[in-house]
């Protein structure tokens, strides 16, 4: 057990623990003790009882008295107050079992004082203004049922880990100290039990976070100490606080999260600090929180969303501080409060609508402020306010009430509006009220016939005891009260204040330019006037203003006042709604307010690049602008809005990165993409080519070729790729020898070779390249030897095919005149030039002896004429590869039967392409396995004693030299193209120029075979040439194949 302090009496201590039977015993000889004093009802000497409580205070006996209190205490006495009487010890042990509450306050103690036995029981001990330097925990051992401790004004430095033992303790004052440091888990010892712990006046200038480890605490004050911040998390541990009191600390910033943890926290109290800011920072976590008072700050601003978690409010105090300006967002999220005082601030500005969010407000206090624009204005700035009850606008320079000043306010029933200058209220400006008590002193108001209303309403509402109000014009009612001044006296002479007569006008303007607002007034007084302007309801200074005065007789004298408002260079801080206001003695108007917007042509911060992708990759076009307002960003693809990568969902804009992006671009996608910013000062456009790469391919699958010998064969390679791949041919994995009957088409992409032979067959290679790579493909060409020309079952079973041939040369011959206006000339040229050829007579002729020569010429110039005759026992020539046949097709059903005009239509084709390529050219380097063209042209020669001669032709029956055949075809050519699936026929028929000696014998037709009798389709081919008026591309001839 520990020693009893010093100045007790020195005797056996009984502890609180000990045996139970020694305590009986204890309790029987004290009631024995007692029993006289209880009989006799007599208080120890020094004191006085007032049962339960024994008072002692005041005595300032010296030591030795106080012994009386050894005697046993009164049975009822519950509390001893011991308070004033200098005592520097105490060493008296008292004899109660009541005994719970001892007061010693404002004496001279050192240490904490023990009362003996009684100590176990005592539950309330207070030490108020004495000299306790310090708290030591071994003293306390002996209140185990201690709960409230004040050792307030006394001279305690520290708050030690080791201060406080374990113990039940409820309240803990220790105010008016020396603390200056508070040690980590200080008031660990008490966390299970204390509900308020009360810190003021010390010189605790730092709490450490987390200090306060009490769960249960509920009341936490420090107030007027030195904290001057304080750090988030500072006040975690405290889940239960309701109330925490700062006050007068100097507190110069709050930290985010200073007060996090607090969720319980209903009243936090801050006033007389330094605090410059109301933000949600370090309001985060108080979500309970109902009373908030904050006066006496140095608060310039409310950031727009400082209430976000504090939305149960109902009491807010920022009143004596520094605002200014109420913007709109100032108390959004405030829905239930329903107090609010912002007296005595420096407030000019309150924006519209700023009290809209406060429908259950209830009480608002704007004494001594600068808003008298507010009411004087037609603004509505208490527009929202359906619960307040209760508005003071005292002492805020107010000088006349418009008739929309309290619109909203329906619920208002006390108004003060002392202190305030007002001279002219208009009619009908309480009427949305249900005023009950209106509190105005003013004496000057102009009582004109603008004033003839109040006096009235005044009488019927029973609201003229609380106003004291008098006219100071016209000059014979002055210092009269307006309920002394009869109705007929108020009457309007003349217009003192001041009429606003030319409103600011809406103005927009280009960046940089000079603006100039003007705004007129006119008043019949003599006074003064003066102009003030606005900018979004807050007075402008240093800036350029002109004023011109002058007066006016129309309908009276008049001063008329004009105000100009010149703003230079204007930039987009100057956009805004500006406003005059004209002022004399007799009270101020205030004018429309014009809107000024400026704008600014869009410049571009990024523009798009030129871009080059492969296909299935990102393209990535980048387009930014500025410009105010700031430009729309748009976009077209070759100079519209057809975005293939936008039907297919590829296109993915990002308006905040400025990117636009095309997945998976395809060849489709290839094109000018044009960026468009636009804003309503003008537009202007960049652009930026997308290339899209994409390596070779065959369109087409590449198809082995079977050819008759003879017949042309055409191997197709229709390839892809950006850019456009360069195709070459090879052969057998070697060069490709190209003769005069190999041609080339539609960019290398058909290979025709005519008049094919058995050294044509064999493996072609097409190899396409481009700058992404190279791909090869390979056709096969096998070439058969031509069946028998007699055989008109050979001709039936090849018909379809043949036709098929012809339709696909037709179309590439026909694509290929059209892409040459070079072509044109040629077949112009040759077709006149065989016109003068027929032109000569068989008869001369024959009679120079020249027909076999002009054979000759002809075969040399690619016409071979094909002869047969259907007589019994006549010879046919019929030659594979250049007889006058349809060497197109691969059949020969013109070959046996029909008589077929020397100028055959294809042949015809045929040597226009050839003519494109010098005669020496194909002449030097014949056909490898074609025989010479003497040999041919003797051979035919031999042969012409086998038909009859154009010399019996001309006996038979004699036609002029020139013969335009107008016979027609039993199946014309232009069918073919309907076969095809043309839409327009590759040929025209047109009458043919023949030489006269082919035509003279009309029974070689005769003799020949019937037509309608052959199985074989018989078509006169006589005189048809080609329609290169029409043509048609490689696509549509692949339709027709």
């Amino acid at each position: 057990m520990a020693p009893a302090p010093q100045g007790v009496r020195e005797e056996p201590l009984l502890d609180c623990r000990s045996r139970p039977l020694s305590r009986l015993l204890f309790l029987a000889q004290a009631a024995l003790l007692l029993l006289p004093a209880a009989r006799a009802g007599l208080c120890p000497a020094p004191c006085s009882c007032r049962i339960p409580l024994l008072d002692c205070s005041r005595r300032k006996l010296p030591a030795p008295s106080w012994r009386a209190l050894s005697s046993p205490l009164p049975p009822d006495a519950a509390s001893l107050d011991l308070s004033h009487n200098r005592l520097s010890n105490w060493n008296i042990s008292l004899e109660s079992q009541t005994l719970q509450e001892v007061k010693m306050n404002y004496n001279e103690l050192t240490e904490i004082p023990y009362f003996g036995e009684p100590t176990c029981n005592i539950t309330l001990l207070s030490l108020v203004h004495n000299i306790i330097p310090e708290i030591n925990a071994e003293a306390f051992q002996f209140y185990p049922a201690l709960e409230n401790l004040d050792l307030s004004s006394n001279i305690i430095s520290e708050i030690k880990t080791s201060s406080f033992p374990r113990m039940q303790l409820k309240y803990l004052n220790l105010s008016n100290n020396r603390i200056t440091i508070l040690e980590a888990g200080c008031f660990d010892n008490l966390s299970s039990s204390l509900l308020v712990v009360k810190l003021n006046r010390n010189r605790i200038s730092m709490i450490p976070p987390k200090i306060f480890k009490l769960p249960h605490l509920q009341f936490l004050e420090l107030k007027r100490n030195r904290i001057k911040v304080v750090e988030g998390l500072t006040f975690q541990g405290l889940d239960s606080l309701r109330s925490l009191k700062m006050q007068r600390n100097g507190i110069s910033k709050l930290k985010d999260g200073a007060f996090f943890g607090l969720d319980n926290m209903e009243e936090l109290e801050l006033e007389y600090n330094n605090l410059t800011e109301v933000n949600k920072g370090w309001l985060y976590g108080l979500r309970m929180l109902q009373q908030l008072y904050v006066s006496q700050n140095a608060v310039e601003r409310i950031s727009p969303d400082a209430w976000e978690f504090c939305q149960r409010l109902s009491e807010l105090d920022l009143s004596y501080n520094q605002l200014t300006r109420l913007d709109e967002s100032a108390f959004v999220g405030l829905s239930l409060l329903e107090r609010l005082n912002l007296g005595d601030n420096r407030v000019t500005h309150i924006a519209d609508g700023v009290f809209r969010f406060l429908s259950n407000l209830q009480t608002l206090n704007l004494r001594n402020n600068e808003i008298s624009w507010a009411i004087e204005d037609a603004s509505e700035a208490f527009a929202g306010l359906t619960s307040l009850t209760k508005l003071i606008l005292q002492g805020n320079q107010i000088k006349s009430i418009t008739k929309k000043a309290f619109i909203g306010l329906e619920s208002l029933e006390h108004l003060d509006l002392n202190n305030n200058a007002i001279m002219s209220i208009q009619e009908n400006a309480f009427s949305q009220t249900r005023l009950k008590e209106l509190i105005l002193n003013t004496n000057s108001l102009l009582c004109d016939c603008h004033l003839k209303w109040l006096l009235q309403w005044l009488v019927d509402n029973n609201l003229q005891h609380s106003v004291n109000v008098s006219c100071a014009h016209p000059e014979w009612l002055a210092g009269q009260s307006i309920l002394n001044v009869d109705l007929k006296d108020f009457v309007c002479d003349d217009f003192l204040k001041p009429q606003i007569k030319m409103h600011p006008e809406n103005k927009i303007a280009l960046r940089g330019t000079n603006v100039t607002v003007t705004c007129t007034a006119v008043s019949s007084s003599d006074s003064p006037m003066s102009t003030v302007w606005r900018k979004d309801s807050e007075i402008l200074n240093d800036i350029d203003i002109e004023n011109f005065v002058r007066y006016q007789q129309q309908a009276g004298e008049a001063l008329e006042y004009t105000s100009v408002l010149h703003l230079f260079n204007v930039n987009f801080t100057d956009e805004g709604r500006y406003q005059c206001i004209v002022t004399n003695h007799f009270g101020s108007n205030y004018s429309q307010k014009a809107k000024l917007t400026v704008n600014e042509m869009p410049s571009f911060l990024k523009t798009p690049m030129d871009l080059t992708i492969r296909t299935g990759a990102m393209a990535r076009l980048e387009c930014a602008a500025e410009g105010h307002p700031a430009p729309q960003i748009s976009w077209q693809k070759d100079g519209g809005t057809d975005f293939p990568a936008a039907r297919e969902r590829r296109m993915h804009v990002m308006p905040e990165d400025d990117v636009f992006f095309i997945a998976n671009v395809k060849i489709e996608d290839m094109g000018i993409y044009s960026c468009m910013a636009q804003n309503t000062a003008g537009g202007l456009s960049a652009n930026a080519s997308l290339t899209v790469l994409e390596t070779p391919s065959f369109i087409r699958p590449l198809e082995d070729k079977t050819v008759t010998r003879g017949e042309t064969a055409v191997l197709q390679c229709i390839a892809g790729g950006s850019p456009a791949p360069r195709l070459n041919w090879t052969k057998d994995d070697g060069p490709l020898l190209v003769t005069e009957r190999h041609f080339f088409a539609a960019a290398n992409q058909l290979l025709i070779i005519v008049d094919a032979g058995l050294e044509d067959a064999g493996k072609y290679t097409c190899i396409m390249s481009n700058t992404l790579g190279t791909e090869r493909g390979h056709i096969y060409l096998n070439v058969i030897s031509s069946p028998n020309c007699d055989s008109s079952q050979g001709s039936i079973g090849h018909e379809d095919d043949g036709w098929t041939t012809v339709g696909i040369v037709i179309i590439v011959v026909v694509c290929c005149v059209v892409g040459t206006s070079l072509i044109w000339v040629i077949v112009i040229y040759h077709m006149r030039r065989k016109n003068e050829d027929y032109s000569i007579t068989n008869t001369e002729a024959l009679s120079r002896g020249t027909f076999s020569h002009e054979r000759s010429d002809l075969l040399t110039e690619g016409f071979f004429p094909v002869l047969s005759s259907g007589g019994p026992g006549t010879r046919v020539i019929c030659s594979d590869c250049y007889d006058n046949a349809n060497i197109y097709s691969r059949t020969r059903e013109y070959c046996p039967y029909t008589y077929i005009a020397e100028e055959d239509v294809l042949d015809q084709t045929l040597s226009s392409l050839m003519v494109q390529m010098p005669k020496e050219t194909y002449l030097a380097h014949p056909p490898q396995d074609a025989p010479p063209l003497e040999s041919l042209v003797s051979s035919a020669d031999r042969e012409m004693a086998a038909f009859p001669t154009n010399h019996e032709r001309i006996n038979e029956k004699k036609l002029p030299s020139t013969q335009m055949s107008s016979e027609t075809l039993p199946r014309p050519l232009w069918n073919i193209s309907k076969e095809l699936g043309l839409t327009h026929p590759p040929f025209s028929q047109q009458p043919v120029l023949e030489p006269p000696q082919l035509h003279q014998n009309e029974g070689l037709a005769e003799s020949g075979p019937d037509c309608s009798t052959s199985p074989t389709p018989c078509h006169r081919l006589h005189d048809h040439a080609f329609d290169f008026s029409r043509t048609r591309n490689i696509q549509d001839g692949s339709e027709g194949t």
